[in-house]
């Protein structure tokens, strides 16, 4: 009599990594651009309003591409990497590592790589969680003692960028060496969403600078 096959484990959803200081600050600029570049539009003369309408078409994009576009979307069998100007898309298997160093990368296993500019690394976060791990040992070094609660949280967290890192490297030990049926080594698009219409306020821009 044969056992039963016991049943597979249900994939993770998607998980999205981005930075909510970038999110913040890119609708802070939109609305600064957009209240600008709007009462230039409506009270401005002459070329003003050109010029202020090839300016939002350059700005808006880019501010968009640096704050509310880059994000890290990863599941069980893949990583797609959203940066300003172009999205990577790699199954686990073709990744070598994921580091934070002076910035958060992905390694390909061909030795490219990747940027990741949704989880940006503080350099003072990290030595705050360090410097607050090592008052946590020096407080309590065999554990025997009682120290206060927040301190041995704060210690056990790391700077969030690191923390990321760690979640990624823990979903690409976990998938298994394979590949995902019909997935490609290397998927990279270039968002010409953003690169179109920058390039098209440059050149109105330039124009209009031209001409006087």
């Amino acid at each position: 009599m044969t056992s039963p096959t016991p049943p597979a484990e249900p994939p993770h959803a998607e998980r999205t990594y981005r930075s909510t200081a970038a999110l913040v600050c890119g609708v802070l600029l939109l609305l600064l651009v957009a209240w600008m570049a709007g009462d230039a539009m409506v009270r401005g003369e002459g070329r003003v309003p050109w010029l202020a309408l090839a300016a939002l078409l350059l700005v808006v994009p880019l501010v968009v591409a640096f704050t509310l576009r880059p994000a890290v979307f990863a599941d069980d069998e893949r990583i797609r990497v959203r940066n300003p100007f172009r999205t990577v898309l790699l199954p686990w298997t073709e990744v070598a590592d994921v580091r934070a160093s002076y910035s958060s990368e992905l390694i390909a296993q061909d030795g490219r790589k990747y940027q990741l500019w949704s989880v940006p690394v503080s350099l003072r976060a990290r030595k705050r969680a360090a410097r607050t791990a090592a008052r946590a040992a020096h407080d309590d070094p065999y554990g025997r003692t009682s120290v206060n609660a927040d301190v041995r949280d704060a210690a056990g967290r790391t700077a969030s960028a690191d923390q990321t890192v760690r979640d990624l490297r823990d979903l690409a030990e976990s998938a298994g060496g394979t590949t995902p049926e019909g997935a490609a080594a290397v998927s990279v698009r270039w968002a010409y969403e953003v690169i179109a219409p920058a390039a098209a306020g440059a050149v109105l821009l330039a124009v209009l600078v031209a001409l006087g």
